[in-house]
């Protein structure tokens, strides 16, 4: 029976420590279809070395558009999967794929473009919009789970993750120089357990003051740090080095998810002080009956008057005195 090969740096796969390596980028379900209508335009490109000038120059701009509209689609694509697999995200700034439609329409248009014929090809066009709506769909046009979160905080957030993304990138990118995939696989890892605090952040974004450091200055230091390991590895391929940056990743990456599991312990206490201040306001509006470790014994209920003797205000007041002693 064969036997699935598996390693610490091996996809899906727990390293030493128990934990797993990052999962690849989410891709969009519709992330192929791009690709096969750049292909169904590939006519215009071919076709255009037949004809005139004229009509040359029109058959290459319509494939360029139409080539050009689908690269906008699939930038649309990714941001709307990066959009789906987040809790809280903003809208996209740009809708890349109304921006998309809009060339396709305006490709099929040129292609279709003949003297005389300037009706038919914008019905062409319009028709070519419209298809491109039913199969990708349009943009996320609301921002999500971002309900009640001040907008001056949340900008704040949005501006040190970029510049946190910023330095994970320059980090991988100068592992990568190295053309070392188990350097490469680890510093995948650790990028991985940062982006667990930058979800966080993004999630609440009034813990970005506990997480500012490490979003900051310590990510700063880990890219200088790798980029003068990557020089010294370069040169030298010194196995005592390498052992030294690896420790010092791990180090970091316990920080970092330190760090993390200390922002969602925060948060989990202040969901149960609201829990807890809740159930104690629909206790005192009656909503909700009090339970014995909430409250104390119940006070006594005053006997309701039920003699028909009572002749005076003080026996109707109180219902613990007894009107026929009253009398005497």
């Amino acid at each position: 029976m064969a036997t699935r090969f598996g390693g610490r740096f091996s996809p899906d796969m727990p390293d030493r420590d128990g934990r797993r390596a990052p999962s690849p980028p989410r891709l969009h379900r519709l992330a192929s279809r791009p690709k096969w209508v750049t292909i169904a335009a590939t006519p215009f490109l071919l076709g255009a070395f037949f004809q005139g000038p004229l009509d040359m120059v029109t058959d290459l701009a319509a494939f360029g558009v139409i080539a050009a509209a689908m690269w906008m689609t699939r930038e649309g694509l990714a941001a709307e999967a990066a959009y789906d697999a987040r809790r809280v995200a903003r809208r996209p700034a740009i809708p890349r794929k109304l921006f998309g439609g809009v060339l396709t329409g305006l490709g099929l248009g040129l292609g279709a473009a003949e003297p005389g014929a300037a009706l038919g090809a914008g019905a062409i066009g319009i028709a070519g919009l419209a298809l491109h709506w039913l199969a990708f769909g349009a943009d996320p046009m609301r921002d999500k789970g971002m309900e009640g979160v001040d907008d001056f905080q949340q900008s704040r957030a949005a501006r040190m993750i970029e510049e946190g993304e910023a330095h994970l990138a320059q980090m991988q990118d100068t592992v990568a120089q190295l053309r070392d995939r188990q350097l490469q696989a680890r510093v995948a890892m650790f990028a991985a357990t940062v982006q667990d605090l930058f979800d966080r952040v993004r999630e609440n974004p009034g813990d970005l003051s506990a997480a500012r450091r490490y979003m900051g200055v310590y990510l700063v230091g880990a890219r200088d740090a790798t980029a003068k390991f990557a020089a010294l590895y370069r040169r030298t391929e010194d196995p005592g080095t390498r052992a030294a940056y690896e420790t010092f990743l791990d180090d970091l990456e316990k920080d970092f998810s330190a760090r993390s599991d200390r922002l969602l312990e925060g948060d989990r206490s202040d969901l149960e002080i609201e829990i807890a201040v809740l159930r104690d306001r629909l206790a005192r509006e009656g909503v909700r009956p009090r339970t014995d470790s909430e409250t104390g014994p119940e006070p006594a209920t005053p006997r309701a008057v039920t003699s028909q003797d009572a002749r005076t205000l003080d026996d109707l007041l109180t219902p613990d005195r007894d009107p026929a002693k009253t009398r005497r």
